[in-house]
């Protein structure tokens, strides 16, 4: 079946953002820290640290005493500056800098962490003039881009807040802590791009690839360009003429969809142009062309998703960017098909997020392919965080974002989403001329428009922490949202109800029908900016009475380090475990007594002070069942014969006693060659 762009149909069709082929942006290397450069570190030292021993001496002069031992240690002369607590100070240094200072005390055995004292600052507005608020252009819209924006605190609507929706993602505050990583690639699957306007000129849009092929059974060829696949994913228009339309295909204007949806996730950002992006352009977005007149065929938009994750296609190069995050603002109203199960669940093996948009059926059933396993699928809010009439709504939903709505029905749309656009209603206008912006008269309104603000969180969050799989993305993206209100809209506004072939309207969402909350992009970022508890077993068969080992598969950021663990036994169940050994180790050994699942938890916390926890549920099966015993078989006087242990029990008996005595694999692999040789030669006689 035909895939359609998903916007909402009040939306006037008439959107875009160009970008170009272009050479990444080189990532700045620190310079060498001048001599009369000031290091500040705060420092928190173990309990057990030789340097805290009392001195009949003040706070401070016990800070002093402890700053100069820590020098003499690193070589570098220290200051103490104001302490924190008993065992944590701040220390000065010279000659390098902060987080270099801070980076050879964290190697100290007995220091807990040692961290950068770095200034935080007001959180940059970006110039770009449709962000902030505006009667200039008359067009609007007057709020800006209040949906990137920090929401107000509960209860309040001062605009003192950034924001008066509630609804808004707070990228403002995701952006304190990264701009992206050019690292990160972004696909977005829809109708091609406009690489020429001037907000996708910040060197981080890919050229992508058009995967439309040649239609030549209709009227009117899908791809309008005449070439079948190929490498150039610029988009020439979707129009439908009169001549054209069907049934079950209007006639249309162009929409420059694409454009539209791949700016708000990488629009250049801070650079005195147009608007700014959820990921400030900090990462790279690669078009993939796979809608074009009256949408798209699934065969398409299937191999779009294999090549953008960087999956072979038959006939095609291989893409030489594949990309962490795929945005698919389309949809059909078929139930998700095996097609797409199949190769969603291909690339979420890849370590590939795939968001896709809800629909903009007025609450009915969420669309295919955002009703797929492995799919975060988006749902649309006003901005007061009530669902908006045209999104739909269901189980399959993971989160809600806005989605743009105007409140009036005549006169400027008051809460549109801004986009790069182009002015051109069939084909493209080229160059500036043709640059424009979605705004409060041509505005852009859907569920289309939800799905790129949550891949942009996810390409920050990436950012932060590349070793998030896409379950572990769709759970931090659920557990930092923010709740639904339950209040503040219109008089009777009805709680959203399931999808039961009935418009359904304005409503206030429920965490059944509209995913978990509403998307909090700085919640969202933070919650991956430290370590991320992981639990490894590494004995394969979990059984009674046998040592069961698991291992700490915690990922870091770059200069991170993990400086406490914690293991405890949740639930032993039916299976009696207890951990043996030190439990506050990268390692622990669990015993079990007898079948059945035990629940085990890690908690870590980083050199930053970052704490995460996790939980592992481990099977156990029964133990071994021995042998029926048989009479010995009668055997050659010289072949250990009389009952005597062959090579193999004694093999196993050995490393029983060298597994509980702690014996090195070295020096286990030297005994097992002597006790064989003995018993060979035993044999031999």
């Amino acid at each position: 079946m035909r895939r359609i762009l998903i916007c909402a149909g009040v939306a006037a069709a008439s959107w875009l953002a160009p970008i170009g082929a272009r050479t990444p942006l080189a990532q700045n290397v620190p310079a060498a820290a001048s001599p009369d450069t000031t290091a500040r570190v705060i420092v928190k030292f173990r309990a057990e640290s030789s340097l805290l021993r009392k001195q009949a001496l003040s706070a401070a002069g016990q800070q002093t005493l402890q700053a100069a031992g820590l020098g003499q240690r690193i070589g570098v002369a220290l200051d103490s500056g104001r302490g924190l607590d008993e065992r944590s100070h701040v220390v000065i240094g010279h000659g390098l800098t902060s987080r270099q200072l801070a980076a050879r005390i964290a190697a100290q055995s007995d220091v807990e962490y040692a961290v950068a004292d770095e200034r935080k600052h007001i959180v940059a507005v970006p110039n770009d003039p449709l962000y902030a608020p505006t009667t200039a252009p008359a067009r609007g819209p007057a709020v800006g881009q209040w949906y990137l924006k920090p929401p107000p605190p509960a209860g309040s609507a001062s605009a003192a807040w950034g924001s008066t929706a509630p609804a808004a993602i707070n990228a403002e505050q995701a952006w304190d802590v990264t701009q992206g990583n050019l690292s990160i690639v972004v696909a977005v699957l829809d109708t091609g791009v406009r690489f020429d306007h001037p907000d996708l000129q910040g060197g981080n849009v890919l050229p992508g690839y058009d995967m439309i092929s040649a239609d030549s059974g209709n009227v009117f060829t899908t791809a309008n360009d005449g070439d079948g696949r190929d490498s150039d994913a610029s988009d020439p228009g979707d129009f439908v003429s009169s001549a054209e339309a069907t049934a079950s295909c209007g006639r249309s204007s162009s929409s420059w969809h694409g454009t539209q949806t791949l700016s708000l996730i990488g629009g250049a950002t801070h650079n005195g142009v147009g608007m700014a992006s959820v990921s400030h352009g900090g990462v790279r977005v690669m078009p993939v062309r796979v809608l074009g007149k009256c949408g798209g065929y699934d065969s398409d938009i299937v191999a779009g998703i294999r090549w953008a994750a960087g999956l072979p296609v038959p006939g095609l190069p291989d893409n030489p960017t594949p990309a962490r995050v795929i945005n698919m603002s389309l949809g059909g109203e078929v139930a998700c098909e095996q097609s797409y199960i199949d190769v969603l669940g291909q690339v979420n093996a890849a370590g590939v997020t795939v968001v896709a948009s809800a629909g903009n059926s007025a609450g009915h059933a969420v669309s295919s392919p955002a009703s797929c396993p492995g799919v975060i699928a988006v749902a649309a809010v006003r901005h007061i965080g009530t669902k908006v009439g045209f999104s739909d709504i269901g189980p399959q939903i993971a989160i809600s974002a806005p989605g743009g709505n105007c409140i009036n029905d005549t006169g400027a749309c008051l809460y549109p989403i801004v986009a790069a656009s182009n002015s051109g209603t069939t084909t493209p206008v080229p160059g500036p001329p043709g640059a424009i912006y979605t705004d409060s008269f041509n505005y852009s309104l859907g569920t289309s428009f939800s799905s790129p603000l949550v891949a942009g969180a996810v390409a920050l969050m990436l950012s932060v922490q590349p070793t998030l799989t896409p379950a572990q993305v769709k759970a931090k993206l659920q557990s930092t949202a923010r709740p639904f209100p339950t209040s503040g809209g219109t008089a009777g506004i009805p709680v959203c109800m399931a999808a039961t072939g009935v418009d359904q309207l304005e409503c206030y969402c429920t965490t059944s029908t509209c995913g978990a909350g509403m998307l909090d992009v700085a919640a969202a970022v933070q919650s991956v900016n430290g370590v991320q508890a992981s639990i490894a077993l590494t004995t394969t068969t979990p059984t009674a009475n046998q040592a069961i080992a698991l291992a700490s598969n915690s990922a870091l950021n770059a200069g991170q380090s993990i400086v406490s663990y914690v293991w405890t036994i949740l639930n032993a169940g039916t299976s009696g475990a207890t951990i043996t050994g030190a439990r506050d180790g990268a390692a622990v050994v669990v015993t079990p007594t007898a079948a059945g699942v035990f629940v085990i938890e890690l908690a870590t916390t980083d050199n930053k002070g970052f704490f995460s926890s996790t939980t592992l549920a481990v099977t156990v099966v029964g133990p071994p069942v021995p042998p029926a015993s048989t009479p010995p078989a009668a055997t050659p006087s010289g072949d250990g014969g009389g009952g005597a242990l062959g090579v193999g029990w004694l093999m196993l008996l050995l490393s029983a006693v060298f597994a509980l005595a702690g014996v090195s694999h070295l020096e286990r692999r030297r005994a097992a060659r002597a006790v064989s040789g003995s018993v060979r030669a035993v044999r031999k006689r």
